[in-house]
């Protein structure tokens, strides 16, 4: 047998780096391996950022320039910037035994962004423009908010453009629905 390049720990050796005891604590958690990882990499990103000093010396201030300037200067995503928030939090709660106060405030909140593709008076342009069935279908996919599938199931007796209801049979779950979508 060849021996091994790491020795066991004894009373007599000292304490594992930082980064060991991190992902021991991680591991003991049963986290994803690729966690272990991503969390490392944060911890010494954020050391590096503070010149190599240890976390014990640096705080709840430290962290968040840490975070201001993933935001501000390396444009991260808000998930990015929340799994750094994590990694640095767990590494100060579970390994440091340290209680950061306010630190949870410093989380990023997702946009909720709505696609837009065309504006309202442009659709009303393209609209006007359609004609003949193909305008009717343009017409009931962007008024009803029909599926294409549903659209091309329609019969004639789902539409009552007396009523301005479109009866959708065999839609989302096999269900029946009715829309009153239709402008007469």
């Amino acid at each position: 047998m060849e021996p091994s390049s790491k020795r066991p720990r004894t009373e007599a050796s000292p304490k594992p780096k930082l980064e060991d005891q991190l992902r021991d604590a991680i591991k003991a958690k049963h986290y994803s391996r690729h966690t272990a990882d991503a969390y490392a990499m944060w911890y010494r990103q954020y050391v590096l950022f503070h010149g190599k000093r240890h976390p014990l010396e640096m705080g709840a201030e430290e962290i968040s320039a840490f975070l201001q300037h993933l935001c501000v200067t390396r444009n991260v995503a808000a998930a990015t910037h929340n799994q750094a928030l994590n990694a640095l939090v767990f590494l100060y709660r579970e390994v440091l035994k340290v209680e950061l106060e306010g630190i949870e405030k410093s989380r990023s909140r997702r946009q909720k962004r709505l696609p837009v593709v065309l504006t309202v008076p442009e659709c009303k342009a393209l609209l006007g423009a359609m004609s003949g069935t193909e305008g009717l279908m343009a017409r009931l996919l962007y008024g009803c908010g029909l599926r294409v599938a549903e659209l091309l199931a329609l019969r004639v007796k789902d539409v009552d453009l007396g009523g301005g209801v479109v009866t959708v049979r065999g839609g989302k779950g096999d269900k029946i629905a009715s829309s009153n979508c239709l402008s007469v």
